[in-house]
């Protein structure tokens, strides 16, 4: 009688460990890659399904991915679920949306890695990608006219606003150290254009569940 419930009690503790497990599992990244037409992402929808194929790729399944990107009428703080969000090396970004939108969050250079785990160049590294896309306040709320057509243009007209993810900018002023809202892009929304101030057409990526 003691035996099959010691092995309920292992089975049980086991899954316990697999849970606990999972939760950590990747559910934050930088995309290593953009969609390589500057800012034009296809929109929302071909920028959350950017994030899905990099996770996939990168051997994480089961969640569902969402840009932190706002628009006109949406606003990137409400897209990403509610919470907690860890990287590919298991590192907690955040707890929830308020922490993230805090100077409470663990985003840096050395936290924000791509989904596979590898460090994105930052301020100082050949070639610097640290400006990350968000079209975002510092809230988390859409920015008009700061979002390239809403992630469909990527020529020379428009603008986006954009983040660095390694926390470092011009000088020491809270705008040069936001993760998500520094300064817009410079000549458009071309690759080109974001490249010349030290961007790649790279963004967030959260899993909302």
């Amino acid at each position: 009688m003691r035996k099959p419930l010691l092995v309920t009690a292992a089975a049980s503790l086991a899954a316990i460990g697999v849970a606990s497990s999972q939760d950590a599992t990747m559910s934050f990244f930088v995309t290593s890659v953009g969609s390589g037409k500057g800012a034009d992402l296809g929109g929302l929808a071909g920028a959350d399904g950017h994030c899905g194929s990099l996770a996939e790729a990168a051997g994480i399944t089961g969640k569902t991915w969402r840009a932190y990107l706002s628009t006109s009428d949406t606003d990137a703080r409400d897209r990403i679920g509610k919470g907690p969000w860890f990287n590919a090396k298991g590192v907690k970004i955040a707890d929830d949306i308020a922490s993230l939108h805090s100077d409470a969050n663990a985003i840096t250079k050395q936290t924000a890695l791509d989904e596979k785990g590898e460090v994105v160049n930052g301020r100082g590294d050949k070639p610097n990608r640290h400006d990350v896309l968000t079209g975002s306040n510092p809230d988390g709320t859409k920015i008009a006219d700061q979002t390239c057509g809403d992630w469909t243009l990527g020529g020379a007209e428009g603008a986006a606003m954009t983040g660095h993810h390694d926390r470092m900018g011009l000088d020491d002023s809270a705008a040069a150290k936001s993760w998500n809202s520094s300064h817009a892009s410079r000549g458009g929304c071309s690759q080109e254009a974001l490249r010349s101030t030290g961007g790649d057409g790279l963004f967030y990526c959260f899993a909302v569940n």
